[in-house]
């Protein structure tokens, strides 16, 4: 317990910041402005007994104070007085033992108290060593969408007690894992500490993805090895980003600024409401007793105002500058850009970011979405953004349900989405599956969602997900039907791999884990989720073939283009063909009875010498007798053929321009010739 002899302290830093001889904390409320006060509480145990509270001064609404004595592994917690006048936006509740909004670490208070946390002093200092982040250009990016507890919670070779946990992430058999199958970057779903909501809570569920954000800055607590000291998730995942580091993995961090989980007005306050509820939330025009949702969370954090500009850009310099990630995919990033309540390119979050040195150097993933606003396409230069019409379009095509016109787009970067302004192909995350749907294998074995589990009565979710069953509605026995979609998955990673943009898989996929077809599993913290590393002949080959894609898409610079193609030169960039090798014409891309795509990357034009790079697409349920274009009498050689279980075809299988070869139907075949 600290000493009642406390100095004024200084409110420069918000935040607990030891200093090796007590510490300083500081902590924005508006509790002053109509009369009240806020007290520093310091707390003796994790069972919130022994409080004691200590007066802060104030300046410009920072309240600080400094006591000497306190250092690392002291709970603490705030006490906000002042009116609880809803209807004048205002929901001060002294009662309430008030998280800090720029605590570094969080601990359940304990006993009945699952939705009220502890903020805890943090001792700071971490030796890095020799990490340098790994600086991948976004051309060459494959992201890896995973989850810190599911992608080890079942891992064999993971020493149990770090299952589940930043150290299985870091552990020896995962990073060997993702190495070998070539990602670049891990994309972790949010790890800033959350809260689940009381409705999962008294349904005997959890949350489990995290977009229910309590601490910005502090690494989720649940997630650090059972039995370690309170506050060790700081130093867990530190160790965490520095292994991934040392394998040459970046770190992104899925964050969500756009809400926090104290839901909307009828709950408690937990942090921000009792803080300055006026000022963190968007408030309806005309009665603040209600929040503006844009998020279909209950409530919006309010990016008009400073104070919360601050907290967003504070965070993000402390994760890369302390937690040294490497980048951001940031939730319903629409709402981070209303003006005034809608979208606006020229938003101060947007200029914030863009002349930040530290922040708008990383990578910077958009949602480019939220619950009101569709704005793929038109977030600034210096964004990517996650392309859902590009996980749309191939679904269809791959089903039969579109012709190939879109494709062209999707296939090539997307530039009728992002040509406009000048960004590139980079600036286009494409993905088939993503943590929010079904998995890979659930696409090709549910046409319909299994969500019973969630407590919804299955009306969560989307109903138009555009699965297909192959005949079959879930697992089956059918060697026909199981060929035919594990054919079919293959299509999609090839599709994926082969196009233009970043891409993105979603984590289990190359093993083809399943949610037994839910595909809204945000409440599902157990194998309902987690990944099924059972060894299993055909997981095993579909790895290969997945990390065989990975490596034709990076290891070709043709297929990673940092400009769109204009079909220029001689041969062009990029030549398309129909199935007599002959130049695709209006008619042919205006056919939504076509199935059939093909086209040639003259390898003389990419970013780096390289060779030319034929693909053939055959989405048709028919053969395609195809004639091989390119230049006269020019050799390929056969690197990817999705009829095969792993993707390898037979040593020296290649074929010549002129020469007509048997596609089979829903077969994506890759081949490449050296420059003549």
């Amino acid at each position: 317990m600290a000493s009642t002899q406390t100095r004024r302290g200084s409110g420069r830093v918000l935040g607990a910041h030891w200093d090796g001889e007590g510490t300083n904390f500081a902590v924005f409320s508006t509790a002053g402005a109509y009369g009240g006060s806020v007290e520093l509480c310091l707390v003796a145990g994790a069972d919130g007994d022994g409080e004691e509270r200590i007066a802060m001064s104030v300046g410009q609404d920072i309240w600080h104070v400094y006591v000497p004595g306190v250092g690392p592994g002291q709970r603490y917690g705030y006490r906000a007085s002042g009116p609880f006048a809803p209807d004048r936006g205002l929901r001060f509740d002294h009662d309430r033992m008030l998280s800090d909004p720029y605590a570094l670490a969080l601990e359940p208070m304990g006993g009945d108290r699952p939705r009220e946390a502890h903020s805890l002093v943090v001792d700071e200092h971490f030796d890095w060593g020799e990490d340098r982040p790994p600086d991948i250009p976004w051309s060459r990016t494959v992201l890896y969408e995973t989850h810190v507890q599911g992608i080890s919670a079942l891992h064999p070779s993971v020493p149990a007690e770090l299952r589940g946990t930043y150290a299985g992430v870091a552990s020896e058999p995962v990073v060997e894992h993702l190495t070998k199958l070539g990602v670049t970057s891990v994309e972790l779903l949010p790890v800033h500490h959350f809260l689940t909501e009381q409705r999962l809570l008294d349904m005997g569920l959890k949350n489990y993805w995290g977009y229910t954000t309590l601490g910005f800055l502090a690494p989720h607590g649940p997630y650090r090895s059972p039995g370690a000291a309170a506050g060790a998730q700081v130093v867990e995942f530190k160790s965490m980003v520095k292994a991934l580091h040392a394998a040459g993995l970046e770190v992104i961090l899925d964050v969500v600024y756009n809400h926090t989980c104290e839901g909307g007005p009828g709950g408690p306050a937990v942090c921000f409401r009792g803080l300055a509820n006026e000022v963190y939330y968007r408030l309806v025009p005309g009665d603040p007793s209600r929040y503006v949702d844009t998020t279909g969370t209950s409530n919006t954090l309010n990016v008009d105002r400073p104070e919360v500009l601050r907290l967003i850009m504070d965070s993000l310099r402390y994760w890369v500058t302390e937690m040294h990630v490497d980048g951001f995919r940031f939730d319903l990033a629409a709402t981070l850009a209303r003006d005034d309540g809608s979208f606006d390119r020229l938003a101060a979050f947007f200029d914030l970011v863009y002349q930040d040195p530290v922040v708008g150097a990383v990578k910077l993933i958009a949602e480019p979405w939220d619950i009101g606003d569709y704005q793929v396409g038109r977030f600034p230069r210096g964004w990517a953004e996650w392309n859902d019409r590009f996980r749309d379009d191939v679904r269809d095509f791959w089903r039969r349900r579109t012709g190939i016109q879109a494709m062209g787009y999707r296939l090539t970067g997307s530039s009728d989405l992002y040509g406009a302004d000048r960004r590139g192909p980079d600036a286009s995350v494409n993905f088939v599956t993503a943590h929010d749907g079904k998995t890979l294998a659930d696409l090709v074995t549910h046409e319909r969602k299994h969500n019973e589990a969630n407590g919804e009565s299955n009306r969560d979710g989307t109903g138009d997900d555009r699965g297909q069953n192959f005949g079959v509605e879930g697992p089956t026995g059918d060697p026909r039907i199981t060929a035919a979609r594990e054919r079919q998955r293959r299509n999609f990673v090839a599709t994926l791999m082969l196009s233009q943009g970043v891409p993105m898989l979603l984590g289990g996929d190359e093993r083809g884990r399943t949610q037994r077809g839910n595909n809204n599993a945000y409440c599902q913290a157990n194998e309902i989720s987690f990944y099924d590393w059972t060894p299993d002949p055909a997981a095993t080959a579909f790895e290969s073939f997945t990390a065989l894609a990975i490596s034709l898409a990076v290891g070709h610079a043709t297929l990673r283009r940092t400009a769109f193609f204009d079909g220029g030169g001689e041969p062009p960039d990029i030549g398309w063909y129909d199935a007599q090798g002959m130049p695709m014409t209006g008619v042919g891309w205006n056919d939504p009875s076509n199935h059939f795509i093909s086209y040639l990357l003259a390898g003389d034009q990419a970013d780096e010498p390289d060779d030319d790079v034929l693909v053939v697409i055959n989405a048709s349920l028919e053969r395609v007798a195809y004639t091989v274009p390119g230049i006269d009498r020019q050799r390929y050689a056969l690197l990817l053929d999705t009829g095969r279980d792993d993707g390898r075809p037979a040593a020296g299988t290649g074929f010549e321009q002129g020469e007509t070869i048997d596609v089979a139907p829903q077969t994506v075949l890759v081949a490449a010739a050296p420059r003549p």
